[in-house]
C-alpha cells in the first residue's frame, strides 16, 4: 500500500514580528570552531558515565558519555581533537565536558553491515536499534507521550519526520538536503520502517516531494505560519499519543545521518544552522559541528553592544555557550530586548498567580495551531486537571509545542510549565 499525501493549516497560526539584519543567504559557509561542549542544561537528566579521560584525544563520533541508568543512551564527540574539560557534579550530572580542536580530523567508523542487512532482508529492527544506540542517534527521537527519549526496547506505533520548521527566522530544512543526501534520505527512512510496523508521515513545506513514495509513507504538507511545523500539532492531528501508543519525532537531517551512517559508518561531522535576530550586523547561514561554540560562529558579526546569545529560537532557546544537542538556530538579541514583546494581555496577566483568567481571542486559537480544543486544554492545564488535558491532547504535546501559546498570552507561569507538570504526574502514575 503506497502512502498518500495530505495537507494541513496552510493559513492558520501566527508570525511573530522579530527582525534580523538580511535574509538568510541561500549558501551556507563552513566554520568549524576551535572548541565544542555539550550542554549541561539540555544533558540535566543524563547520570553520566564518562567513556573517556580529560586530556584524552578523540575522533570524531567516537562514545564519550553514557547513562548510568540507561546504557543504551549514549554520547559521542562533536568534533575530533583533545578533552580540555570533564567534570561530573552532584548525582552523576554532567557540569562540564569541552573539545579542542586537533590538527588531525579522524572519524569514528562502526560496523553498519549487520543493521543494513537487516534492513534490505526486513528481518526485524535489533541490529539497527543496537547501532543508533552506539552511535547516539538513538537520543535523536522524541517520544510521546512525555517527551523523552524512547527506552532501548520501546515499541512504536507511528514515527513523524519533522521537514518543516516554522519558529520565528527558522532556515528551511530543505536547505539542508543537498543533491547528495537523496540518497541517505531514503536509506534512513527505510530504516525507520524497520523501526515501525506503522505509519511514518513526512512533515514538509509546500514545494515539491522531498521523499519518494514508500510504502506506508505519508506526505503532509503545512504552511509558514507557526506552530504548524512543530511535531506535536501535526502528531496531535493525524495520530494522536495515548499512554499505550507512542508516537516518535525526528528531524529530517537526522534521517539523513541515519542514512549517511548506514552506507559510511560515520556520524556527519557539521549541521546546518541558521544564525539570525536583530543583535547581529549580518545574519548567517553557517554549517558547524554540534556543540559549536556560540560565541565564535557570533562574534564577528555582532552589533555593538551588550547581546544574548540563545541557542534554539526566541520562544523555546535558551541562552548557552554551545549549540544544543537538536538546535538548528542561533538567535541572538539586544540584552535590552531579550525576550519578545509581550501582547497586549500582558497588563492583565502578569499579577496572576494562575492563568485561570486567559481571554478566548483568535490569537490564542491560532497560537494552538486552530485546530484543537485550545481555551478548554488552558483551562484544564490551569487547574491541574489533568484527565481532562490527557483527553484533550496533551499527551501529543511538549513544552515548544506551547511557546507560541505563552508569548501570545505572557502568562504566569506559563503554560508549557504547567504542561510539563502535569505530564510528568501522569507519567508517575504510569
Amino acid at each position: 500500500m503506497r502512502g498518500d499525501r495530505d495537507i494541513f493549516g496552510l493559513g492558520r497560526g501566527l508570525s511573530i514580528p522579530l527582525s534580523t539584519p538580511n535574509p538568510l543567504p541561500k549558501e551556507p559557509e563552513t566554520l568549524i570552531t576551535d572548541e565544542a561542549g555539550l550542554s549541561a542544561n539540555a544533558l540535566a537528566d543524563l547520570r553520566a558515565e564518562p567513556l573517556v579521560s580529560q586530556g584524552d584525544i578523540v575522533k570524531q563520533g567516537t562514545p564519550v558519555l553514557r547513562d548510568r541508568r540507561h546504557p543504551e543512551y549514549v554520547i559521542t564527540a562533536p568534533m575530533a581533537g583533545r578533552v580540555t574539560a570533564l567534570e561530573i557534579g552532584a548525582g552523576r550530572r554532567l557540569s562540564s565536558m569541552v573539545f579542542a580542536a586537533e590538527t588531525r580530523q579522524q572519524q569514528h567508523r562502526y560496523d553498519a553491515r549487520a543493521a543494513g542487512e537487516e534492513i534490505a532482508g526486513k528481518t526485524g529492527g535489533a541490529a539497527l536499534r543496537a547501532l543508533l544506540q552506539e552511535t547516539g542517534l538513538w537520543r535523536r527521537f522524541n517520544v510521546r507521550p512525555f517527551g523523552r527519549i524512547p527506552k532501548g526496547d520501546a515499541t512504536l506505533a507511528a514515527i513523524f519526520v519533522m521537514a518543516v520548521d516554522t519558529r520565528p527566522l527558522a532556515a528551511s530544512p530543505r536547505i539542508a538536503l543537498d543533491e547528495g543526501s537523496a540518497a541517505a534520505l531514503q536509506r534512513g527512512i527505510a530504516a525507520l520502517g524497520t523501526l515501525c510496523a506503522g505509519p511514518v508521515f513526512f512533515c514538509q513545506d509546500r514545494g515539491p516531494d522531498i521523499v519518494q513514495e514508500m510504502d506506508r509513507l505519508h506526505i503532509i504538507r503545512v504552511g509558514d505560519l507557526h506552530p504548524a511545523g512543530l511535531a506535536g500539532h501535526r502528531v496531535l492531528d493525524r495520530f494522536p499519543a495515548r499512554l499505550d501508543r507512542q508516537v516518535w519525532d525526528i528531524g529530517v537531517d537526522d534521517v539523513v545521518a541515519i542514512g549517511e551512517l548506514l552506507e559510511e559508518g560515520t556520524l556527519p561531522t557539521t549541521r546546518l544552522v541558521a544564525v539570525v535576530g536583530p543583535g547581529l550586523r549580518a545574519s548567517r547561514l553557517v554549517r558547524c559541528q554540534p556543540g559549536a561554540d556560540l560565541s565564535e560562529i557570533c562574534y564577528r558579526s555582532l552589533k555593538p553592544g551588550p547581546t544574548v546569545i540563545l541557542s534554539g529560537s526566541v520562544l523555546d532557546g535558551a541562552q548557552a555557550r554551545w549549540l544544543g544537542e537538536k538546535d538548528r538556530q542561533v538567535t541572538v538579541l539586544p540584552r535590552s530586548d531579550t525576550k519578545p514583546q509581550r501582547h497586549w494581555l500582558d497588563a492583565a496577566l502578569r499579577r496572576a498567580s494562575r492563568p485561570e483568567p486567559i481571554i478566548a481571542t483568535a490569537a490564542v486559537e491560532e497560537a494552538l495551531g486552530g485546530f484543537m480544543p485550545g481555551m478548554a486544554l488552558l483551562r484544564a492545564l490551569s487547574v491541574g486537571d489533568d484527565e481532562a488535558a490527557a483527553e484533550l491532547g496533551a499527551l501529543s504535546l511538549v513544552e515548544a509545542d506551547l511557546a507560541m501559546v505563552d508569548y501570545v498570552t505572557a502568562a504566569s507561569p506559563r503554560f508549557s510549565d504547567l504542561l510539563r507538570a502535569a505530564l510528568d504526574r501522569m507519567e508517575a502514575n504510569t
